[in-house]
């Protein structure tokens, strides 16, 4: 798909509503769990409560996302975008106003995670339109780096989440954390009813010339599952770091509310980094399975060497957690890195599953693979209290590992059933048409 004129500008604004909108998104769904001391203090939760909290919101998503996708293929991203972030911001108003503690009222654990299931229902609208979108906008030599940049928007929001919502839940409290939100997500959706419009004639073109060869669901395809599959248990690793980095740090490095939230932020901007190199990386080398699967060894390899270090930290300092400088800074530096190149993945992936599906079928396609994606960030915060009440965090982390090396094959499987060939066939077209 090439674009022209005027109209090929635009891409850049469309990428950057949805840019906006993800970013808005991943503030919510990542600021709160930056907040997890604070938000187990205020609500009362143990460990468990507060996995069921911070779960709720990717089973919301996880139901979902692929009912989102179907819609948008039906009715366009523009729609699809506007109600989704206009909902989200009307249930974290409604928390802020009635599910915030506030003058002695302490707001039960089935009131908090029913509200943060709603976050999901309605928030996961956002991924699979801003997908289609990009993927309409912007031809075959640019997809990669601009479902990189449109995937960069999960860290970068989650950044600002991670800095922002904490203060003000420690400064404010939660009733103003949500209604900062709130507001934030009006302002993403007010910028996707100003840049997003109709797609260009040549997208329009190429759906229909894609009728015949693309009328086949990705539901009835099993190397688009085999895909899915494996971008669910590679989640696994970064919903963990994402979820319990602060109570880790906290409990077991001895930081301070101050300190995880600068790790969360460094997680985040990395993770932002190295998603859009990877982007334009396998852009240009068309090896976009290949580079999957050597993410899950290294992933794999890093949360093995953090079950280590886990141990050997609990064995010299006890449960508390080891006392010396350079230990506690060991397991914070290293639960970093293993958090970016956990999230560096993501928009290589998706481009991935976009493009073996079609122009047609994106919005279901990007919906089944973010279900996948969210059923981890629902499953990941239940059972990582488990694996600490069976082996401590060493466990937690080696659940980690072991998940990573489940998805590889499932790369490699999916690259072979033919998810390989059309990068290289769009990196020989576009040397021809230069």
């Amino acid at each position: 798909m090439r674009t022209g004129g005027r109209r090929d500008g635009r891409r850049w604004l469309v990428l950057a509503a949805g840019f906006a909108g993800n970013a808005v998104f991943s503030a919510t769904i990542s600021g709160l769990p930056a907040a997890a001391v604070p938000l187990r203090a205020a609500y009362g939760l143990d460990t468990s409560g507060l996995g069921i909290a911070i779960g709720a919101v990717g089973l919301g998503i996880a139901l979902s996302e692929l009912p989102w996708g179907l819609l948008t293929d039906r009715l366009g991203d523009r729609r699809v975008l506007l109600w989704g972030l206009g909902l989200t911001a009307a249930v974290l108003a409604w928390l802020s106003l009635f599910v915030s503690p506030a003058g002695g009222h302490r707001p039960s654990l089935a009131a908090l995670a029913t509200g943060m299931a709603l976050i999901g229902l309605a928030g996961g609208s956002v991924n699979g339109a801003s997908g289609r979108a990009v993927m309409l906008w912007f031809s075959d030599r640019e997809r990669g780096l601009a479902m990189s940049i449109r995937q960069t928007a999960l860290p970068v929001g989650g950044a600002l989440g991670a800095l922002a919502v904490p203060a003000v839940a420690v400064e404010a409290g939660f009733g103003a954390a949500f209604a900062v939100l709130a507001v934030a997500c009006m302002a993403a959706g007010a910028a996707c009813w100003w840049c997003l419009r109709q797609p260009p004639p040549a997208a329009a073109q190429a759906m229909q010339d894609q009728g015949a060869a693309a009328a086949a669901s990705p539901l009835r395809r099993w190397a688009t599952w085999r895909l899915v599959l494996a971008i669910g248990a590679l989640c696994v690793g970064q919903i963990a770091v994402l979820s319990f980095l602060a109570v880790f740090l906290h409990d077991v490095g001895r930081f301070s509310i101050a300190q995880t939230s600068a790790a969360m932020f460094l997680y985040q901007a990395g993770a932002a980094t190295l998603r859009v190199w990877s982007g334009a990386w396998t852009d240009r080398h068309g090896n976009r399975p290949a580079f999957l699967q050597r993410c899950c060894l290294l992933v794999a390899v890093l949360f093995g060497v953090l079950a280590l270090l886990a141990a050997w930290a609990v064995a010299v300092g006890g449960q508390g957690g080891p006392a010396h400088a350079l230990s506690r800074w060991a397991l914070w530096g290293l639960l970093v890195l293993a958090g970016m190149l956990a999230s560096a993945w993501h928009g290589v992936a998706f481009t991935e599953l976009a493009v073996q599906a079609g122009l047609r079928h994106v919005g279901t396609a990007l919906g089944l693979g973010n279900t996948l994606a969210f059923s981890a960030y629902f499953l990941t915060p239940l059972m990582v209290p488990l694996a600490l009440r069976l082996g401590g965090w060493p466990a937690a982390w080696g659940l980690a590992a072991a998940c990573a090396l489940l998805a590889r094959p499932l790369f490699g499987q999916a690259g072979h059933a033919g998810t390989h060939k059309p990068p290289r066939a769009q990196k020989e077209s576009g040397h021809k048409g230069r």
